[in-house]
């Protein structure tokens, strides 16, 4: 199947909105954690609101909560059923396809300095690839800081390449590329390549963006209705 980026659906994975980042439980304390996913979570999806390119938000996760929150938002949200990061994006990936998406952009929520203007740079990526490949099928990677992993894969069509999430994903998603024959781009954008994931990310993180976020998750984590 040819490229194609006219229906292009966003996939934003999330495990556990408390129990998540836990290489910062040294930094910050379990609430403070859970009002950073949160904030993290709602700051990525009100870009994509704004940015509205895509046909639909997918949140694929195991946490309830954040289900919620996707669909509070307008998102849509796929419950995971197996385990790991890599599953859960061939489920997300499974439900794209039955919903005829002939792109999926895949990006983690720890993305502080996601903008609009970083997306439209992904996708201006995705459409040199489209014409230097002539409507070959297209892979488009933003490179971590560390440039060992990856922090946002667009992919058309959705399953031209399996995930490959994990140690040294870049890499093995470059290997995967070019084993499909696939026209590959890369992004190296402060937008993608910036994720807060390690005490050293929240040294580097501007205090008061910092705690932009935990107001961000600490409202909805306050306005959001009892659990039963």
């Amino acid at each position: 199947m040819d490229a194609d980026l006219s229906r292009l659906h966003v996939v934003l994975p999330v495990r556990s909105l408390s129990g998540g980042k836990a290489r910062l439980r040294g930094s910050l304390d379990p609430e403070e954690r859970e009002a950073l996913n949160t904030g993290l979570l709602r700051h990525v999806l009100a870009v994509l609101a704004d940015w509205s390119v895509q046909d639909r938000i997918h949140v694929v996760t195991l946490d309830p909560n954040a289900a919620a929150l996707a669909q509070t938002a307008g998102a849509e949200a796929i419950l995971q059923q197996g385990e790991g990061l890599n599953e859960a994006l061939r489920e997300a990936r499974r439900h794209l396809l039955r919903a005829r998406a002939s792109a999926m952009l895949v990006l983690p929520i720890d993305l502080p300095l996601l903008g609009r203007d970083g997306l439209h740079r992904m996708l201006d990526a995705a459409d040199a690839a489209l014409a230097a490949g002539s409507g070959r099928p297209l892979v488009v990677l933003a490179p971590a800081d560390a440039r060992t992993g990856t922090n946002a894969l667009l992919l058309s069509p959705p399953d031209v390449i399996e995930p490959c999430f994990g140690p040294h994903s870049l890499e093995a998603h470059i290997r995967a590329a070019a084993a499909a024959g696939a026209t590959l781009q890369l992004v190296v954008d402060p937008a993608f390549g910036f994720d807060l994931d390690t005490p050293e990310d929240l040294q580097q993180l501007d205090p008061g963006r910092l705690r932009e976020l935990e107001e961000l998750g600490e409202h909805a984590l306050w306005s959001a209705p009892p659990e039963r």
